[in-house]
């Protein structure tokens, strides 16, 4: 189960490694490792800083790799290959957590908490970006959802009762009207708004909110997860046969093309047209019968 190891790498007692921002992982994925370990062994080595042990003897703070290191213990190993780095305990947790991210392909629940310990610690958001490689605005909306404080929806994001996404609009809503927001996540919840239907819905009733029907008299709002629902769906619906109707109007303007190009294709019937000087059409009519 031990590989050769380039002098860069050196073979360790596990005993005498300690285990720096510990996480609980997904059992599925670590016995995909535990499998891939017993059978081919470890692929890439773990990565250890040095430290003084409460003993006086030496000892290794683990900063990436706890999966593999985790494996190795449970397939009753005593040493697993290492590579030491020189690193302060700000940097080995910085280092630890950025490789949990590139790991993890931006899973948002764990993030979410990674980011969350780094403001703790102070980091800035350029401080939080440039360390760990997410993009600025992945960033700062995670940001925008601990600092307002949405202990719900953090909750709810890191139960999977709601993707990241849907919290971010949620939060959104509350920030400019907490009943609608409330009204969102009711609606999410509880499974009436799904998807983009939830950014749909927010969109719809911040525009009668801001702009109102055209009499000019304010809208009448609605007041529940269940009227929020109702009110989205008559949208939907007058969308749809808005779009049915223009489909219908094209067909027929489809119809009347394919008609005057065929009167205007007889020779009779326009010398007929110019006698009466009616052998004009409107631009648009006219530049569609030459170009279809």
């Amino acid at each position: 189960m031990q590989p050769d190891t380039p002098d860069s790498v050196i073979l360790l007692p596990i005993e005498r490694i300690e285990v720096l921002n510990s996480r609980d992982r997904n059992m599925k994925v670590f016995e995909e490792i535990v499998e891939n370990i017993r059978t081919i062994g470890l692929k890439k080595p773990i990565t250890v800083t040095e430290r003084a042990g409460a003993d006086g003897e030496v000892a290794f703070l683990l900063v990436c790799g706890e999966g593999r290191l985790n494996a190795f213990r449970l397939l009753g190993e005593t040493h697993i290959p290492a590579m030491v780095v020189n690193v302060s305990d700000e940097d080995a947790f910085i280092m630890s957590l950025a490789e949990n991210i590139a790991r993890r392909g931006h899973r948002p629940l764990e993030i979410l908490a990674d980011i969350e310990l780094l403001l703790a610690r102070d980091y800035t958001i350029e401080d939080i970006i440039q360390r760990t490689g997410l993009s600025q605005k992945y960033v700062r909306d995670i940001v925008f959802l601990l600092e307002k404080g949405e202990e719900r929806l953090i909750e709810a994001v890191q139960n999977n009762t709601i993707p990241l996404t849907a919290a971010l609009e949620i939060a959104r809503a509350k920030n400019d009207d907490d009943d609608l927001g409330d009204m969102l996540e009711e609606a999410y919840k509880t499974g009436q708004l799904k998807g983009h239907q939830l950014t749909d819905a927010k969109r719809m009733m911040e525009k009668r909110r801001n702009k109102g029907p055209k009499s000019g008299a304010r809208p009448k709002l609605p007041n529940s997860a269940h009227s929020l629902v109702r009110t989205y769906q008559k949208e939907v619906a007058r969308q749809q046969k808005m779009v049915l109707k223009a489909e219908h109007a094209h067909q027929q303007l489809l119809l009347v093309v394919e008609g005057l190009k065929s009167l205007f294709a007889d020779e009779n019937f326009v010398t007929l047209l110019r006698a009466e000087r009616l052998d004009t059409l409107p631009k648009y009519l006219a530049d569609r019968i030459e170009t279809t």
